[in-house]
């Protein structure tokens, strides 16, 4: 597959000259973008998957009547996290 570019994005001498110091050793500036905009993409999609399943909920929500209470929530919660530290653990 044949690669695409970006727009150039113009950008003020400070910010330039603030992101060629954060470059790590051997890293250019196009690399540097384009790790920006696919991390980037990554999070908005991970919101918009965030935000679809809060939709669902509510959807079900208002259908149904039924929701869970904050306690039982924070249990669930409670139980992942638990339960993930006792797996690291061993």
């Amino acid at each position: 597959m044949k690669s695409a570019t970006i727009p150039q994005v113009r950008v003020e001498p400070e910010l330039r000259a603030q992101l060629e110091a954060v470059l790590r050793q051997g890293e250019t500036l196009s690399e540097f973008v384009a790790a920006s905009v696919r991390s980037a993409v990554e999070y908005r999609a991970a919101q918009a998957r965030f935000h679809a399943r809060g939709d669902a909920a509510w959807a079900n929500h208002q259908r149904s009547g039924e929701a869970a209470t904050a306690e039982q929530v924070i249990d669930k919660l409670q139980a992942r996290l638990d339960a993930r530290r006792e797996q690291l653990s061993d």
